[in-house]
């Protein structure tokens, strides 16, 4: 029934088709049978002081200003990762900008951190929090900063952000791993980490409620890289690492024509052809830490979250596997030990 549903969608553009779904979904989800479709047996997992009814998350990008929650806790998420938001409102990258590169089953973005700004998300999350006081699907919201602020200003969004929203959210993901903001990847060396990261943690210091904090990394990192960020974690003591965001690396796309791939531009490329890299980053960092992973990157049905879960990761995300494999993904995944 999905395959028939997604056929129609995907004579949409891919950017015009992800919101129409939702909007009809909106709709949808009102009736009150839809709730128990997407129900299953709830099974727990406990994570840095946070009970998530399920290990089944959606990946950052999906809903930036926080527009569907409602419709995301129909679905039965454990939890969502909202945003990347910024400080300021920003319209992101020229359109087209999201395409669907479908014999790889795979998704090429360079959205830009296209979102409605600080102000807008915080009324968003106000609203939702006083009509669902006792959600269980948990909130995390990925920061980010503006395309229009230097790199060496970038821990102040980073802290308008963090700060902004800290009463709203259960925990927060540092984003500095997206390739299409430029220049945003130099802030996952160890200085600017550093920076970040421990102005983050000394605002946390000072609040009555304790928040977990992860930062969301790069499939492209190398073994030093990615050593370092395992060192710094033990230093500082940050929660934990979400692995991994897009990948630039366009020859992991065995069955999609390069010359074509080539002429849609610039972009960060998710889907199942990242499996094994996030995997294996994820086997790298659990090997050498006892961190919280959060995986990401390349699940689209039972065999590949089972095989993420056995790299090492504590919490998994969807994101491309959910667009192409539906709204169901969610409940055959979710009750997997």
């Amino acid at each position: 029934m999905y395959k028939i549903i997604r056929s129609l969608f995907f004579l949409m553009s891919a950017e015009k088709a992800h919101y129409t779904t939702m909007f009809i979904f909106k709709y949808i989800s009102k009736l009150p049978f839809v709730y128990n479709m997407f129900q299953f047996e709830d099974n727990p997992t406990k994570i840095d002081g946070i009970t998530f009814k399920n290990p089944i998350g959606l990946a950052a990008g999906f809903d930036k200003d926080g527009k569907f929650l409602n419709e995301l806790y129909t679905l039965n998420f454990g939890f969502v990762e909202i945003g990347t938001v910024t400080p300021k409102p920003q319209s992101g990258n020229p359109k087209p900008r999201l395409f669907r590169l479908k014999k790889d089953r795979a998704l090429l973005n360079r959205m830009g951190f296209n979102n409605q700004g600080l102000k807008a998300l915080k009324n968003r999350l106000k609203t939702f929090r006083k009509k669902e006081r006792d959600c269980s699907m948990k909130i995390g919201v990925n920061i980010g900063k503006n395309k229009t602020t230097p790199n060496e200003n970038a821990v102040d969004d980073y802290v308008k952000c963090y700060v902004g929203l800290y009463e709203l959210a259960d925990f927060f993901i540092v984003n500095v791993s997206s390739p299409n903001t430029p220049n945003l990847r130099e802030l996952q060396n160890k200085d600017e980490l550093l920076k970040i990261l421990n102005a983050l943690i000394s605002i946390r210091s000072n609040q009555e409620t304790w928040k977990p904090l992860y930062l969301k990394i790069a499939p492209d990192l190398n073994t030093s890289q990615l050593d370092e960020i395992i060192s710094l974690q033990k230093k500082i003591s940050f929660e934990g690492i979400v692995a991994t965001n897009t990948t630039i690396d366009r020859t992991l796309l065995k069955n999609s024509n390069h010359k074509i791939v080539s002429e849609l531009g610039n972009g960060g490329i998710s889907g199942h052809i990242l499996l094994d890299t996030s995997n294996q980053i994820v086997k790298h960092i659990r090997e050498k830490s006892d961190m919280t992973i959060i995986g990401v990157g390349g699940i689209e049905d039972e065999a590949s979250a089972k095989s993420k879960l056995e790299a090492g990761a504590n919490l998994l995300e969807i994101y491309t596997g959910f667009v192409y494999s539906g709204p169901g993904l969610i409940k055959r995944i979710g009750r997997l030990k």
